[in-house]
């Protein structure tokens, strides 16, 4: 069957919804770019938290 989102992915598509909403009320994302800046505003939002929970806490 088809894959399932987690519920951190779920968290990710709703701030990356967000911050492409502000980007189309201010002008800086038109219909024609919405699909590719969606990709790569999730992709990017999803690497940086696994990158911040791979790195080991500062107190170990």
């Amino acid at each position: 069957m088809g894959k399932f989102m987690t519920q951190d992915e779920e968290k990710i598509l709703k701030i990356t919804k967000e911050i492409v909403i502000k980007f189309i009320e201010i002008g800086r994302l038109s219909p024609t770019g919405f699909a590719q800046c969606f990709k790569d505003i999730f992709y990017t939002i999803k690497e940086v938290l696994e990158k911040k929970d791979s790195k080991p806490s500062k107190s170990d």
